[in-house]
């Protein structure tokens, strides 16, 4: 038998390719699903299946573009989707050596399925289980994606599911569908492996014996909603758009480049923060790369064409791979000769001075009057931040612009500076004098430099 994990980069997504005897299932694939194609062919294996564990809300998922070039029967739980067959408990997937099970897990869904793993050479227990968003290492999934009035419903619900999964023993493995990093979690581990057992003596979410203490944990939750999620449940409720094959977007020369700008396009860079900050099309948009997958949903809308700004087109692939898996299929072009090359056109540069921790704390010791802007979640700043600092979270700062003060500087300020360099961008763009702080909070705490604990959001 034959079980590969995948993992997409910054969403922190897993699936998984199960095989025996020449026949194979995937579980909760990713949309460019070429690497199964590849692990399937270098097995000589057939994908006959595709199993959804639930509908899920922060990517794309892959089944029809997998089905589609495989001819595999997708599988999942009764939410109405229009594509698929149904699942029910009970249900089995038969591989040769490989059996999978499917068991009822609703709460993070009310559709959720788990999937047990049985190997027919080693005898009737369960060797383990596809859990997807119910049971994760170290945490269990979040139960507030339908609305504050059905958390109670949904966490009781989960609350049964974990205890059925409990129920298929300490030894059982445990593959779930995120890791450390994900939005379907609060505190994932970074730790992508685990057993029922381990579980049940680490994870503090199921040391809650009461069905009623689960509830509460579950409602007192603070975890933050994509704006981008609400796409993503209609796009894999009604079925994903098969693309064939991925985006290629053209190199373009400044002058179209700028163009296509004009005529509505959205300018994506994705550059470092201190390439951002150095100089910059006006009135892109930074996101870099390392927190794309996490951040394009909250920035960028699906009604315009997308023209990319990188460090050059070795990073394309990666940057097409990460948009088109949260539906971001309208790639238009990228930046031929970067901003270099933009600015050798003769076209104007933005950009904004950066700083360090210390040197924010000498400015603001000195008594200049700079506002400090910090725009981690909700979660990050109830663990402390700079006194007399203004939090808005940077996944809501484009809708509350008006709450920052005009007339004074304002820092910019995240844990290293990723997200500083997002919201210095939009504040910049809005006409406010700007500064990201490199090395956000993470490096203020380095430099022993003080902070004070923050109640709820300003």
């Amino acid at each position: 038998m034959l079980l590969k994990k995948v993992k997409a980069e910054g969403l922190a997504h897993l699936s998984y390719f199960v095989g025996s005897d020449g026949k194979a299932a995937v579980i909760d694939p990713r949309r460019d699903c070429g690497v199964y194609l590849d692990i399937a062919e270098g097995e000589e294996m057939a994908i006959t299946h595709i199993l959804e564990t639930h509908r899920n809300e922060d990517y794309v998922t892959g089944s029809r573009e997998l089905a589609s070039a495989t001819g595999a029967v997708i599988l999942h739980g009764d939410m109405g989707f229009g594509y698929g067959r149904l699942v029910r408990e009970g249900d089995e997937v038969d591989l040769g050596q490989a059996v999978l099970r499917a068991i009822a897990t609703p709460g993070h869904t009310p559709e959720s399925m788990s999937y047990v793993l049985y190997d027919r050479s080693a005898g009737p227990q369960p060797i383990g289980v596809f859990t997807g968003d119910a049971l994760f290492v170290g945490e269990v999934g979040r139960t507030d994606l339908f609305g504050k009035e059905r958390i109670d419903e949904l966490a009781s619900l989960l609350f049964d599911s974990l205890h059925k999964i409990l129920r298929l023993g300490e030894g059982t493995i445990i593959y779930p569908a995120h890791g450390a990093g994900s939005a379907c979690g609060g505190s994932i581990s970074d730790r992508e492996e685990s057993t029922i057992g381990l579980e049940m003596v680490q994870n503090k979410a199921l040391h809650l014996e009461r069905k009623e203490d689960f509830v509460a944990m579950k409602a007192a939750e603070v975890l933050e909603k994509p704006y981008y999620f609400t796409r993503m449940e209609e796009v894999n409720l009604a079925g994903q758009p098969v693309l064939g094959s991925l985006p290629h977007p053209p190199a373009m020369l400044s002058d179209e480049f700028e163009r296509s700008a004009h005529s509505g396009a959205a300018v994506l860079d994705v550059r470092a923060p201190t390439s951002f900050a150095g100089g910059h099309v006006p009135g892109s948009i930074s996101i870099p790369l390392e927190v794309l997958p996490n951040y394009a949903g909250w920035m960028l809308g699906y009604d315009r064409p997308l023209l990319l700004v990188t460090d050059g087109p070795g990073e394309l692939d990666r940057v097409v791979r990460m948009l088109v898996r949260i539906g971001y299929d309208d790639l238009a072009g990228h930046l031929a000769g970067g901003v270099e090359g933009w600015a050798k056109s003769g076209l104007p540069v933005s950009g904004f001075p950066s700083v360090t921790p210390v040197e924010l704390h000498g400015m603001l010791s000195r008594g200049e009057d700079i506002l400090v802007l910090d725009v981690r979640t909700e979660k990050e700043w109830r663990t402390g931040g700079i006194e007399n600092s203004l939090h808005i979270f940077a996944g809501y700062l484009k809708d509350r612009m008006d709450d920052v003060p005009r007339g004074r500087r304002v820092a910019v300020m995240c844990s290293s500076g990723m997200r500083g360099s997002l919201g210095a961008g939009l504040l910049q763009d809005a006409g406010h004098e700007v500064i990201n702080v490199l090395g956000g909070t993470g490096g203020w705490k380095e430099a022993g430099l003080p902070m004070v604990m923050q109640g709820g959001s300003g």
